[in-house]
């Protein structure tokens, strides 16, 4: 088996669990994309922009794989929902959905796994605060774009963007923050202990 990967050389939890080269890789990122897309189906509808799971799987999928294979699962997630697959927030899919007024979200995950991911790599995200400093940069680089994009999209003012796009979502982000900041040092915790024996 080759010893090519897309991996960093700094290891995060997926490369203390599985055994690193390129199909195990792929075989990541294409899980990162789909565990996302699960998540996705957790949603509350609301208009324009429904409240769903996907950013805590962005979160978990970035800080798990690291910055270049996070970001890999994120552009996927995005390719393979426009190509057809409804794995978007309430099973749609489609380039519209790109296209619409939730489309900056989903670019924006891209950008959220990679900062999660680069600072997993520097083992941030082995304590609690460490990673929801992460996570909530995460989520805010996550926000910024999405916002931005809806704004254009819609044609919205500023107080109506921060209306639609962000107030509703604030205790959500940070309680999904928090979940994510509990669950990776946990999981570190744990692969650690395993190691040991």
């Amino acid at each position: 088996m080759s010893n090519s990967t897309l991996a960093h050389t700094r290891p995060t939890l997926a490369d203390r669990v599985i055994p690193r080269s390129l199909v195990t890789d792929a075989a990541l990122v294409l899980g990162g994309a789909a565990f996302t897309g699960i998540l996705a189906q957790l949603a509350i509808p609301l208009w324009p922009v429904p409240i769903t799971g996907q950013t805590l799987a962005v979160l978990l999928v970035g800080s798990s794989l690291g910055m270049l294979r996070g970001a890999l699962a994120m552009v996927v997630y995005a390719v393979i929902g426009i190509i057809g697959v409804p794995w978007f927030s309430e099973g749609s899919s489609g380039v519209h959905i790109i296209a619409g007024p939730t489309g900056g979200y989903i670019i924006g995950f891209i950008a959220a796994a990679a900062l999660t991911g680069w600072v997993a790599q520097r083992a941030w995200d082995h304590k609690f605060v460490g990673a929801f400093i992460s996570f909530a940069g995460g989520t805010i680089v996550t926000f910024a774009i999405g916002m931005a994009w809806l704004a254009a999209v819609l044609g919205l003012n500023l107080q109506q963007t921060l209306n639609g796009g962000l107030y509703p979502f604030i205790v959500g982000g940070i309680v999904k923050a928090v979940i994510a900041a509990a669950l990776i040092p946990l999981a570190w915790k744990f692969v650690t202990r395993f190691a040991k024996k």
